[in-house]
């Protein structure tokens, strides 16, 4: 087990509204997003980051986005797990969902939704974000044996990336 956990706050690609009747949970991906999902995840790819767990929320939008980096980054299928939770949930429920991984994992990826995770994203930098964009992705690392134990003091790398800094 690491002394370093890497948190990577992950919000759903761009979905579409061409359904408007469909029920929020199942928005699909637009073309932009399915677009700025790959790129994104074969940034993170090229430079050298990993994962070993991903959470995500069960909307169609979120699922389908941690699929795609799931694919890109070489990750089984079943190191997928689907939280309610991260579907409207909180930045509280989130954070604990966070703090109970198994500390086996030593990189975890979180897939859900605004306004939650800018909520989460900025929860421990002192540097603040307005709004985590579609498929924006934030990257922390902490200085901690484990889960349970991150928080701001801990905090030693904090990285903000989305699909249009190039």
């Amino acid at each position: 087990m690491a002394m370093e956990k890497v948190l990577y706050i992950v919000r759903h690609a761009k979905s579409s509204w061409d359904s408007p009747g469909r029920p929020d949970i199942d928005r699909p991906l637009a073309e932009r997003g399915l677009k700025n999902a790959y790129d994104m995840a074969k940034r993170m790819k090229q430079r050298g980051h990993k994962t070993d767990q991903i959470i995500s929320s069960p909307a169609n939008r979120a699922l389908h986005t941690a699929i795609i980096f799931a694919r890109e980054l070489q990750l089984p299928v079943y190191q997928i797990l689907i939280n309610e939770e991260l579907y409207m949930g909180g930045e509280d429920a989130i954070l604990q969902i966070i703090m109970d991984t198994d500390n086996e994992v030593d990189s975890l990826m979180v897939f859900g939704h605004n306004p939650d995770f800018t909520h989460l994203a900025n929860h421990f930098p002192d540097e603040k974000i307005n709004n985590l964009p579609t498929c924006g992705l934030v990257r922390m690392v902490f200085d901690v044996p484990g889960w349970n134990d991150i928080n701001r003091v801990n905090l030693v790398d904090f990285i903000i990336d989305f699909p249009k800094n190039k």
